[in-house]
């Protein structure tokens, strides 16, 4: 049975974090593949300016490039209307029938599970594979069944801090991947963003 690591985000933009998290999460939890999958529109997000998908699709692949078991899916970035991560699942059950999922997330995720759409349906279809997050927040669903809590260390990086770091002219140097570094600076992109 093939095992199979579904890492999905906005990835605005993804960074050495991501890259951690989901390197750790495959050698734990000897997965045969990582899917990264860029949300499309996701419904936590509304309202937030982000990057386009093709613009985090584009930087996902650069920052994958180089391992043979990551790869890019753009199942979500090419679905219109809400990204939800059941319908994710539903699709990738019908094209690997006999794999068995497991969904990488944060544990700040994991305090939110409960207000995705079709949270039950969810578990059903992937074991929750949880990363620990740095700082003092502890998720309250530490005993949850159906969770597989990652032994990784605490990277204390977010997308949010990298677009904020962009902004004020400062390097984004072992941050993200070389090749996403320069796609940013190519296309100019957080310049200005508030």
């Amino acid at each position: 049975m093939r095992r199979i690591g579904l890492f999905g985000g906005t990835f605005d933009p993804p960074h050495a974090g991501h890259l951690a998290i989901a390197e750790w999460a495959r050698e734990q939890l000897r997965l045969d593949r990582v899917l990264f999958v860029p949300a499309g529109t996701p419904p936590h997000k509304r309202g937030r300016r982000m990057s386009s998908a093709a613009a985090r699709v584009a930087m996902t692949r650069l920052a994958v490039r180089g391992n043979p078991a990551f790869s890019t899916s753009t199942i979500e970035a090419r679905r219109p209307g809400p990204s939800f991560t059941v319908d994710t699942l539903r699709s990738l059950r019908r094209s690997f029938p006999d794999a068995r999922f497991f969904l990488i997330m944060g544990e700040d995720s994991l305090d939110d599970f409960g207000t995705w759409h079709e949270p039950g349906a969810i578990a059903a279809l992937a074991t929750l594979a949880v990363a620990r997050r740095p700082g003092p927040r502890r998720s309250r669903r530490r005993a949850a069944r159906g969770v597989v809590w990652l032994g990784n260390p605490g990277l204390d990086l977010s997308s949010s801090a990298l677009r904020a770091r962009t902004r004020a002219g400062r390097s984004l140097r072992y941050l993200v991947p070389a090749a996403v570094a320069a796609y940013i600076a190519r296309r100019r992109l957080y310049r200005g963003r508030a």
